[in-house]
């Protein structure tokens, strides 16, 4: 067991990755950020010294309604956003906020359509993304601020100077798209010339990432327009199409993603198929942003003794409260995986060495003190004073500069624990993996290969 005390999450300024950047990187990532600042201010001092001074009732209201929704959808599609910011590791992370924020740019001034900006993408920090590297978005709030000005610029060069700004006419389609198109190449091309600096080895054919993508972010700002349309007129009919944008965003932006994550039958986890490709991709991740990740390996102590005792149903059972129970104790964006018979693995991106060892310790904690009903072989109902398990843990880059000597290195942490009594927990340091040799390409896939083995097995063993 460890005892940990919580410390914050917050990191000294000097500490913070973003001056982990090449320079050049740096530079425009700041230069950025200083322009969208620049354009709030304006906006905001156009708004209260212009000719109609200050904020209608009715473009508040419309901002709440903007608000609540692009709230909601963010809200629904957590689960797997994650997910997919993780697949783009090298190219941009496409996301639907864009009809929000067009629809706003039509109904509302520029000093409110920022602030909808800010709130999305700081729900999506603390919900979404599980407090994923802050100045990423930080630089993703100030693309769609420097987006949002130069789509409002062309507007009011149109003649749309008016809210609602709503095509009415021929020519006032024509000017809406054209907001629509600048409002989209900016973003765009702000955010690829922050990756191809960023990331001097992504190509620009990477960095671009599939036009489909694109093609999506475009249908997104038309139904902006359909939205803003609505809303005019008939505002009671906006949450009817919440199920519209649901559906667009799970249907073309999440199918490929899902069926690359597979989820095992037993536990509702991850398999280990999906966690061989995660480990890699997020490690990739991880030094594109100049971050951390964590690994945490463990074993259920009681995992014998239940099927001995009890039978094969009450091990499924045991191991699937245990999957739900570490799933509650960690951060929105980790994966949790099952990647043998009754081994577990968690993945931790961005977490620092303390924040490893704080959620092992609650979930070492919350497994211990698990109470759960199973069926025995007699068809009676038998309980579980406790689910405890033993834990390695490791850190990427600090223990381990691979994905095979990091999994080594909580390995042998996991082992460690078990050797020391278990229910506790293990901390790889770097100095224990010196005298190992690197493993090979063909060992690690040995390895893997066996651990798909193991997890058919054991669902053999676990079959009544």
């Amino acid at each position: 067991m460890m005892i940990l005390i919580g410390r914050s999450n917050w990191l000294p300024l000097r500490q913070w990755k973003l001056w982990s950047l090449p320079r050049t990187a740096l530079a425009y990532v700041i230069a950025i950020d200083l322009i969208a600042v620049t354009i709030t201010t304006l906006a905001v001092r156009s708004t209260l010294s212009g000719p109609n001074s200050g904020v209608r009732n009715s473009e508040w209201v419309a901002f709440a309604v903007l608000a609540v929704a692009s709230t909601l959808h963010l809200e629904c599609a957590r689960g797997i956003e994650r997910r997919r910011e993780l697949a783009a590791n090298t190219s941009p992370h496409t996301n639907l906020k864009c009809l929000w924020i067009f629809a706003a740019l039509l109904l509302l001034p520029l000093s409110l359509v920022i602030p909808l900006v800010v709130l999305s993408y700081s729900y999506s920090w603390f919900r979404v993304y599980g407090r994923t590297v802050a100045h990423r978005k930080v630089f993703s709030t100030a693309t769609y601020i420097l987006a949002s000005g130069a789509a409002a610029a062309v507007l009011r060069a149109g003649g749309q100077i008016e809210a609602p700004r709503v095509p009415t006419s021929f020519w006032s389609l024509l000017v809406v798209l054209a907001a629509a198109a600048t409002w989209w190449l900016v973003n765009y091309a702000l955010v690829v010339g922050a990756i191809l600096l960023a990331t001097p080895e992504a190509t620009a054919r990477e960095a671009l990432g599939e036009l489909s993508n694109q093609l999506v972010v475009c249908a997104g700002l038309g139904l902006g327009v359909a939205i803003a349309a609505v809303q005019t007129s008939y505002p009671w009919v906006v949450p009817v199409l919440m199920v519209t944008v649901l559906a667009l965003h799970r249907d073309l932006l999440l199918p490929q993603y899902q069926r690359a994550a597979g989820i095992d039958d037993k536990t509702g986890l991850a398999t280990s198929s999906y966690w061989a490709s995660a480990v890699p991709a997020e490690l990739a991740r991880a030094d594109t942003l100049r971050s951390t990740v964590g690994l945490l390996m463990l074993d259920l102590d009681k995992f014998k003794e239940i099927n001995d005792t009890y039978g094969h149903p009450a091990g499924d059972e045991a191991l699937r409260a245990a999957g739900e129970a570490i799933r509650a104790e960690v951060r929105n964006g980790d994966l949790v995986a099952r990647v043998g018979g009754d081994e577990l693995a968690v993945l931790l991106p961005g977490a620092v060495e303390s924040e490893v060892l704080e959620i092992a310790e609650r979930i070492r904690a919350r497994l211990t003190g698990l109470t759960v009903s199973v069926s025995t072989t007699s068809g009676r109902k038998a309980i579980l004073d406790g689910v405890p398990a033993s834990f390695g843990a490791a850190v990427y880059p600090e223990v381990a500069d691979s994905m095979d000597r990091l999994i080594l290195a909580a390995d042998d942490a996991l082992l460690t624990a078990k050797r020391s009594g278990r229910n506790q927990i293990v901390l790889a340091r770097p100095d224990q993996l010196e005298a190992r040799p690197e493993p090979d390409s063909a060992a690690a896939e040995q390895s893997g290969a066996a651990t798909e083995e193991s997890v058919a097995d054991a669902d053999q063993r676990l079959t009544p």
